[in-house]
Order: C-alpha cells, then sequence, then structure tokens
C-alpha cells in the first residue's frame, strides 16, 4: 500500500510539507482504496468507483471544495420548453458537435463558471453552428458585483446575468483559466465570442420538465456531490447515496438508457479533469422516484437563451 501511494503521488504531483503530513495523508489514501476495493467487489452494483486525485482527501475535506451557491428557483419564469410534447429517447450534444473537451477547476470553487460556460457554449454552438471555447477566468475575474466570489462560489443564474448585461463573454484562448482569483482585465473582456439573450429557469423538480430542456440544449444544473461515492465515481450508472444538499454546479449535455434497456440517465459533465469519473462526464441515474432528481438534479436547473 505505501508503494501505491508512492506510486499514485508520483502521477498526481502530490509533494507533502513534510513526513508527518504524508503519513496523515497515507492513512486516509489508505483507508479511501480499501474502501474503493470493497465497494468494487460487490457485483450488484452499476458503477464502480476508482482511486483518482481525491484519494488523499477525506470526504469532509472533499466536500469543502465544492462552492455553489444555492438559491430558490421562482415558479414564474418562463420556460420556453413547456409545451414540447414529443423529445428523442435519447440525446447526446457531444455528438451534436455542441461541447469543449473536459476541462478543469482545479483548487478553485468555481464550479458555478464552468457549469454556465457549458451552456453557453452549448446554446452558442447550437445557434451558430461554431464551437468556441468559452472563458471561465473572465467570470471568475469580472463578475464580482453580485452573489458569484469567484473561487469562493457563486451561481449558474447569476453568471447569465452577467454575460447577457455584458454583452457576451470572451474565448478561453483570449483569456486563460489560471484557478485563482484575480482583477478583471477590461481589454480582454471587451473582446465578446459569444452572446446570450437571458436565461431561464426550469420548473423545480420535475425531471420531466428538465428532459425537455435537455433535448433542446445543453442545461446547467446544481448538485450534491458530497458523497464518497460521487468523490470516488469511475464509471457505470451512478445510483448511488445521495442528499439534496446542492453544492456543485455541472452539466447535463445528454441522456440515454443503459444497457439494460431499464435503466435510464442523465449524461453530466463535470470539471474535474478527464481522470475523474467516465473521462470528465458522470452518467447518473434518471427518473427516479424523488421528484428532486438523484442528487438533487431537477431542483435548481437553467439555460442560457439566444436570439433566434
Amino acid at each position: 500500500m505505501k508503494k501505491r501511494h508512492e506510486r499514485w503521488m508520483t502521477e498526481q504531483g502530490r509533494i507533502y510539507k513534510d513526513e508527518a503530513e504524508k503519513e496523515k495523508r497515507y492513512t486516509i489514501f489508505k483507508d479511501n482504496v480499501e474502501m474503493i476495493e470493497s465497494f468494487n467487489r460487490a457485483t450488484d452494483k452499476p458503477y464502480k468507483l476508482g482511486i483518482n486525485q481525491f484519494a488523499d482527501l477525506t470526504n469532509q475535506e472533499f466536500k469543502l471544495r465544492n462552492k455553489f451557491k444555492s438559491h430558490v428557483c421562482s415558479d414564474t419564469t418562463l420556460f420556453k420548453y413547456q409545451n414540447i410534447s414529443a423529445v428523442p429517447a435519447t440525446m447526446d450534444w457531444r455528438e451534436k458537435g455542441a461541447v469543449t473537451p473536459i476541462k478543469d477547476q482545479g483548487q478553485c470553487g468555481c464550479c458555478w463558471a464552468f457549469s454556465a460556460v457549458a451552456a453557453t457554449e452549448g446554446i452558442a454552438q447550437i445557434t451558430t453552428g461554431k464551437l468556441i471555447s468559452l472563458s471561465e477566468q473572465e467570470l471568475v475575474d469580472c463578475d464580482v458585483n453580485g452573489q458569484d466570489q469567484g473561487c469562493n462560489g457563486g451561481l449558474m443564474d447569476d453568471a447569465f446575468g452577467f454575460i447577457q448585461s455584458n454583452g457576451g463573454l470572451t474565448s478561453e484562448s483570449n483569456y486563460g483559466y489560471v484557478g485563482s482569483d484575480g482583477t478583471c482585465n477590461k481589454k480582454k473582456e471587451s473582446n465578446h465570442a459569444a452572446t446570450i439573450t437571458g436565461y431561464e429557469d426550469v420548473p423545480a423538480n420535475s425531471e420531466s420538465s428538465l428532459l425537455k430542456a435537455v433535448a433542446n440544449q445543453p442545461v446547467s444544473v446544481a448538485i450534491d456531490a458530497g458523497g464518497s461515492d460521487f468523490q470516488f465515481y469511475s464509471s457505470g450508472v451512478f445510483t448511488g447515496e445521495c442528499g439534496t444538499e446542492l453544492d456543485h454546479g455541472v452539466t447535463a449535455v445528454g441522456y440515454g438508457i443503459a444497457d439494460d434497456g431499464i435503466t435510464k440517465y442523465w449524461i453530466v459533465k463535470n470539471s474535474w479533469g478527464e481522470s475523474w469519473g467516465e473521462e470528465g462526464y458522470i452518467r447518473m441515474q434518471r427518473d427516479i422516484e424523488a421528484k428532486e432528481g438523484l442528487c438533487g438534479i431537477a431542483m435548481e436547473a437553467s439555460y442560457p437563451t439566444a436570439a433566434e
């Protein structure tokens, strides 16, 4: 196990400040590996766990990374997909060219920015036919006058509001991600690569409404990503223990049905790099009994709108 920890440290580029810290992290690593291997021995679960970049963190430490700020969706907002009656049986916006490669937020608690950007990249591609990777760093540095506070958290609706009032968002290549709070670069910010006309909330606690929205564009969703099974998810359809303490912003980019022909799932783009989950994605069980959806995925979904 010590050798495995050393090898993992090398792979992750992890350096500890002293022997005491290394010993403490080794103990946590060992406990996590044992838990993961014990879980994977069970044959009755439709998903597997894996040893990833969070393997030397306790679940409590891992939870502290998630900084989504929850808000109450109003029931009076417009929902333009309300009257859609038929949706495709499956949808994957990656296959339709509306999803950029997986990104990694690193140590900065700005999941909200990555979620909002992914949804904006999606609608921009659907509207213009061009897929452009947009700048999360612009949101981190410049969207600071409301609820959004860079690496200390924020929410997607406020990010959409900023993009709209700002006249657009610049590209990743123009305003690259550094993973920490910085000063807004007005010159870079003024060079817009994509625009939106506004945003709408999906009616809360309705997976059927969320389905209508995701059938038409990638959608920002908030989830409870604090469970240890979520921390170490590696493959399969996630059906794990989940609360509804929304703490993480991600993007629903499709949905499908598992090979068993029964289990339905959401395709969710995360911002923890390609080494987490299914090359950066998670398939989460869809159409569960609880109206909030698994991990609260149907509680606070929203999407940007673009000029038709």
